[in-house]
């Protein structure tokens, strides 16, 4: 039996492919279960339609994600921290404070785009990476600087 997967599934593929499958694991599990529908005509059409949407949606998402990345390249965001000896910051700067920054600029992103390995703790100049929509990846440049 055909059937079109509604999920991912580690041994059967993924989303919105077209697998063939024993009728009784079809029937018992995997429509019950809304893993799976039959693939009958009507079906593969829909299925087709949803397909162009979404490639669509993403070409759509695509293009934002690199517009929003190009006005990220522009964009210098400076942060005002305290200082003790040698040049250490009391705390450090983190994805929150960068979004919080950004947002001042009308620049809205959420903190689980700013990609940090860790916080910043000096001061300085840093190229933050910023992951968007689409594989997209833009940078921001943070200045760190004494209050």
């Amino acid at each position: 039996m055909k059937v079109i997967l509604r999920k991912d599934s580690e041994k059967l593929g993924h989303m919105s492919e077209v697998v063939t499958v024993k009728d009784g694991y079809a029937r018992n599990y995997l429509i019950p279960r809304g893993i799976a529908y039959e693939a009958t005509d009507g079906s593969l059409r829909q299925l087709e339609e949803e397909n162009k949407q979404q490639s669509r949606r993403l070409d759509k998402e695509h293009t934002n994600a690199e517009a929003v990345a190009a006005n990220l390249e522009k964009v210098s965001i400076t942060i005002k921290m305290k200082v003790g000896e040698e040049e250490k910051l009391f705390g450090s700067v983190t994805a929150q404070m960068i979004a919080e920054a950004l947002v001042e600029k009308e620049i809205t992103l959420d903190k689980r785009q700013i990609e940090l390995e860790e916080p910043l703790k000096a001061l300085g100049i840093y190229d933050v990476p910023v992951k968007l929509a689409g594989g997209v990846t833009g940078k921001v440049k943070v200045w760190i600087v004494r209050e």
